[in-house]
């Protein structure tokens, strides 16, 4: 076999062109999702329009360089596979609430941050150990959960928001571009052969814009105001502060948001056809840590993989993780150049929509086929793992209050359906399947023991 053949898509390196296109077309799905945490949290800071842009500038910085290690890989960091970091919403609520106390405030967000982030390169060979917790009946039911919560995500955004109160929120223009682009990507994808197949989501994102630009739906007059260039430096906010009670609430965000990364890994090792171990587990949940440490360091928020991307894998075929890498070194050309990012943000979060629901529609299709490999037949158990942890996966997406009443410290851990979703169906696969396993080792042992005493 030549060396050529032995290596695996992932780790192959495409031309220079084609990697290009690949990654500006990672950077494009994600762009919207990477900078909406800066906009919320900004906001409920009320930060001014430049230090907001500081903010904006600071994450894309970070997502870029977070997701250069991730995919490139350096020493006991990253898991080498095709990985977009960018921050978790996870911790927006958390990071509200400590918007709005004065004792703890930006610097104390940051605090929070930084020492969330050394906790999570601390535990990241912990949470790689509960790989044995994850069968397929597990993480069948767990990918089909991240697939179906993001089409929260990717609906809203086609009818023209991150939510039902935003102006214009439904209107027959957004929703009309959003299915042209969702139908001119499936034409590409149906009729188009080679590598213009696999930019199918950029090519639909593109006509998108140019529909909206023709409309006037598009205006880059401000443009001129935006800098070419702009150096992201750490502490610019002050030096950091640590709160206990910030510092414990954003720990715990950053275990729900490892185990969703676990999810994630999971999910993209059966689209990749390359399987994961513990440690290269281990060493791409590290990132998590390391990346939320950067984020804290530069200004910004904790960082996990992005799952819309885990979808453009699965959606393009391309399972390069150079792809990525490229996507990361452009991520962080648009911290260093507002002016470029500028273009990249004002493409209307209608167009991503309409590609949005592709791409999160392909991780529950994921998800539905690897419990296509379970079997229901003769173990009926598993009907009830999937049927329950889908269920209280859907909760926090269709009943936002369910958990109102419960204590405030707990709010991260239930408002992630992905983290409920986890938990509930590692528990009930341990209780129908790993207890049924040991009471029959159990009375095999028992029955072998008679026989050699007979």
């Amino acid at each position: 076999m030549s060396q050529e053949q032995a290596v695996h898509p992932v780790d192959e390196v495409l031309p220079l062109g084609r990697l290009s296109l690949l990654g500006i077309q990672h950077v494009l799905v994600m762009y919207a999702g990477a900078v909406a945490v800066p906009l919320i949290v900004g906001g409920a800071l009320r930060l001014p329009k430049e230090q907001l842009a500081m903010l904006i500038n600071a994450d894309l910085f970070a997502c870029g360089v977070a997701t250069l290690i991730q995919a490139l890989g350096v020493g006991r960091f990253g898991i080498r596979m095709p990985v977009m970091m960018g921050v978790t919403f996870a911790a927006v609520s958390p990071m509200v609430v400590m918007a709005g106390n004065p004792a703890i405030g930006i610097t104390g967000i940051f605090g929070a941050v930084i020492a969330a982030g050394l906790f999570g390169i601390l535990i990241a060979p912990v949470v790689s150990w509960l790989l044995p917790l994850f069968p397929p009946v597990v993480t069948g039911s767990i990918i089909s959960v991240i697939g179906i919560s993001l089409m929260k995500i990717g609906i809203n955004w086609a009818a023209g928001g991150p939510h039902p109160g935003i102006p214009g929120y439904g209107s027959l223009g957004n929703l009309a571009i959003a299915g042209t682009v969702l139908v001119a990507i499936l034409l590409i994808i149906r009729f188009v052969k080679g590598f213009f197949a696999n930019i199918a989501v950029l090519m639909g994102i593109i006509l998108g814009m140019v529909i909206s630009i023709g409309l006037h739906r598009v205006s880059f007059e401000n443009i001129g105001a935006q800098p070419w260039f702009a150096v992201v430096r750490p502490f610019q906010f002050g030096w950091p502060t640590f709160q206990f009670g910030a510092v414990l609430t954003m720990c715990l965000v950053m275990v729900v948001v490892m185990i969703e990364s676990l999810g994630m890994f999971l999910a993209l090792s059966e689209i990749t056809g390359k399987p994961v171990d513990q440690r290269q587990l281990s060493d791409g949940l590290r990132v998590d840590g390391l990346g939320t440490l950067i984020g804290g360091l530069f200004n910004t928020f904790p960082y996990t993989s992005f799952s819309q991307n885990v979808g453009l894998v699965g959606v393009t075929g391309v399972r390069s993780r150079y792809v990525c890498v490229m996507g990361g070194a452009i991520l962080l050309a648009l911290g260093l150049v507002p002016r470029l990012a500028f273009v990249v943000a004002s493409v209307p979060v209608y167009v991503l929509g309409g590609a949005g629901i592709v791409m999160f529609g392909m991780v529950a299709a994921t998800g539905i086929r690897i419990l296509g490999g379970v079997d229901f037949q003769r173990n009926r158990n598993n009907l009830y793992i999937v049927a329950i942890s889908i269920g209280f996966g859907m909760i926090p997406l269709v009943a936002d209050k369910f958990f109102r009443e419960m204590p405030r410290p707990l709010e991260p851990l239930l408002g992630s359906g992905i983290l409920l979703a986890s938990l509930v169906a590692v528990a009930l696969n341990l209780f129908f399947n790993q207890l049924k396993h040991r009471e029959e080792a159990s009375e095999e042992s028992i029955q072998a023991t008679k026989a050699s005493e007979a």
